[in-house]
């Protein structure tokens, strides 16, 4: 049976790529595409390393949230460094406060099907999270993965959940 619930701290480079290969390892076992698993992974890379660059330490925590009618994976980012001074800004695509190309919000908001940021001086709290439909017609995790491999749904048509 999957794990539920994964929570990995973020205090070095290292626990990026511990935390991106949960993701990837939960998603895979839910039977998501590796289309799936991957947009997941790169989207907790960009929100560790915002962890890492700008806050020094937070945790990330995946949680399975699959119901009978869909498989869903959502993922928490949290650190308790300046905060973001404003969200909107932020998730414009060139925006940057450091030295990289201000892709990194924008880009994860589109990878994923879920987007939220919260932030404050002292918290952010960025939620995301695929979701799919379970397939009908099978059970197996074969089924599954097949499905999610296949799927050509947009990640930003399921937006807002959270």
């Amino acid at each position: 049976m999957p794990e539920k619930e994964k929570e990995i701290p973020i205090n070095v480079e290292s626990d990026v790529l511990i935390a991106r290969q949960a993701g990837r390892d939960m998603a895979k076992q839910l039977g998501f595409g590796s289309a799936d698993q991957t947009r997941l992974a790169t989207a907790i890379s960009e929100l560790g390393r915002n962890v890492i660059n700008y806050a020094v330490e937070g945790v990330c925590r995946i949680y399975d949230e699959s119901d009978q009618s869909m498989i869903r994976l959502k993922v928490i980012v949290e650190d308790h460094g300046p905060g973001i001074p404003d969200i909107k800004k932020a998730l414009t695509d060139g925006f940057t406060t450091g030295r990289s190309l201000g892709v990194g919000l924008p880009g994860t908001k589109r990878l994923v099907h879920e987007f939220d940021i919260v932030s404050r001086p002292g918290h952010t709290k960025v939620t995301c999270g695929i979701v799919r439909p379970r397939p009908t017609g099978g059970s197996g995790v074969g089924a599954r993965r097949t499905h999610g491999a296949t799927s050509r749904q947009s990640p930003s048509r399921q937006r807002g959940r959270w």
